[in-house]
């Protein structure tokens, strides 16, 4: 662990994502979703909120554009980057959980990957949001479920939190295959447990790739860290 900085110990977080110093994290719960940018470690300078029954997860970057999922209602809502302000929304099957753009193209034009709580991850088309593919997540072979938010990385890998776990893994999306599996653990302090906060949810990479900010539902803190092999 590198640095704790301060989170909103209100925020359900669903989704979070950097681009250059901006940070942009989705929260979630009916009635009290919404959608926040500003500088990291400080208050959002835009926010928007979303209308019940609507409940928020994940969200990436494509773009001057932002996708933002919803769990169960299976509508996607694209929005501006700058003011957030909603432009469209595409409907789609089944759960949204987690959501992230392929950056190994500069991160202009390349496939989102979209994960809705089980070991699948779909490949969508980040202009009309259409499926095109998937790949099953495994660990020896074994299934890797309960995929939840995502982060991908400019080396092709794709960053995912295991929901109710303290676990990240990574995963190649071309195979499928988890090459690493990260202990998130110890991060909060005894006390910021005992505050409520839940479980880890929020990964965003920083520029240059070795670095992280992570952080969880309802956390007070936010953390900079870079993984390293035990």
């Amino acid at each position: 662990m590198l640095e704790r900085l301060p989170h909103d110990p209100e925020a359900f977080t669903q989704g979070l994502e950097l681009r250059g110093d901006v940070l942009y994290e989705g929260t979630g719960q009916e009635g009290a979703s919404s959608v926040r940018r500003g500088p990291v470690g400080g208050e959002p300078t835009v926010s928007r909120d979303l209308p019940a029954p609507l409940f928020g997860e994940g969200l990436t970057l494509v773009g001057p554009r932002l996708w933002q999922l919803t769990w169960q209602n299976g509508i996607a809502i694209e929005r501006d980057a700058d003011t957030l302000k909603e432009l469209r929304r595409v409907r789609y099957e089944g759960e949204g959980w987690g959501l992230c753009q392929d950056r190994t193209d500069g991160g202009t034009g390349g496939r989102l990957v979209m994960s809705d709580g089980s070991s699948r991850l779909t490949f969508r088309d980040p202009r009309t949001f259409e499926p095109t593919g998937h790949v099953d997540v495994t660990r020896d072979d074994v299934p890797v479920d309960r995929l939840n938010e995502l982060e991908c990385t400019s080396d092709g890998a794709v960053y995912a939190n295991v929901y109710q776990t303290d676990t990240v893994v990574r995963i190649d999306p071309d195979t499928g295959s988890v090459t690493a599996d990260i202990d998130a653990s110890g991060l909060l302090r005894p006390a910021e447990l005992r505050s409520g906060a839940l479980q880890l949810n929020g990964i965003a990479a920083l520029p240059g790739g070795e670095e992280f900010l992570l952080t969880g539902k309802y956390w007070p803190r936010m953390f900079r860290v870079e993984f390293v092999p035990r």
